[in-house]
């Protein structure tokens, strides 16, 4: 039952980088706009990038230049390269469809620290 699965978060120093993975359902990844969230605690969910089944992308502004989404329909499969990463960076980082309609995964954890 589980539609979205999220990996590719771990422990990182400051300027490092990171590649997410957003593994979704095929059954509703066709023709899907597929973002990338981040949550922190005491913070509302963010939305970060998101990536339309057309590739029309767009980023919030924290992260435009250092961030890069991308998808790739035959895996069925939405990426997020994180690079020159900050400590204000750190959160569980989320993949949803938009509108978020479908369950939550359970997300990745990125923290960046020195």
């Amino acid at each position: 039952q589980v539609q979205l699965v999220e990996s590719g978060g771990g422990l990182v120093q400051p300027g490092g980088s990171l590649r997410l993975s957003c593994a979704v359902s095929r059954s509703i990844f066709s023709g899907a706009t597929v973002a990338w969230y981040r949550q922190a605690p005491g913070r509302e969910r963010e939305l970060v990038a998101r990536i339309s089944s057309g590739n029309r992308i767009t980023y919030a502004d924290s992260v435009k230049g250092r961030f890069t989404i991308s998808r790739d329909n035959s895996k069925n499969s939405v990426y997020l390269q994180m690079n020159a990463l900050k400590p204000e960076d750190t959160a569980v980082y989320l993949c949803n469809l938009l509108p978020s309609w479908v369950p939550w995964g359970q997300g990745t954890q990125v923290t960046v620290s020195s």
